[in-house]
């Protein structure tokens, strides 16, 4: 399966502890990443600087469903039933 164009709920759902150039201290669940850019495209997609959670998060029916809020809902219940 291959990412939905526009949806970026990966990029907002899910919490990154891992220090990134524009998030030195991690991003918050619910937060847009801010090396997300205005056409919902990864700034980091494809560099070593990369977080490993986000490298790592492969697309699946599952977790996309068929539309954006789908997938938020998805991400946000992941988040809140993962924490330690």
């Amino acid at each position: 399966m291959h990412c939905r164009a526009g949806c970026a709920a990966c990029c907002i759902a899910p919490s990154i502890s891992s220090p990134t150039p524009k998030h030195p201290q991690g991003k918050a669940s619910g937060e847009a990443c801010l090396h997300l850019l205005a056409d919902l495209r990864c700034e980091l997609f494809g560099s070593v600087l990369r977080p490993a959670v986000c490298s790592s998060l492969m697309p699946t029916l599952e977790m996309c469903g068929a539309e954006r809020q789908q997938a938020l809902s998805y991400l946000f219940w992941l988040e809140k039933n993962t924490l330690p």
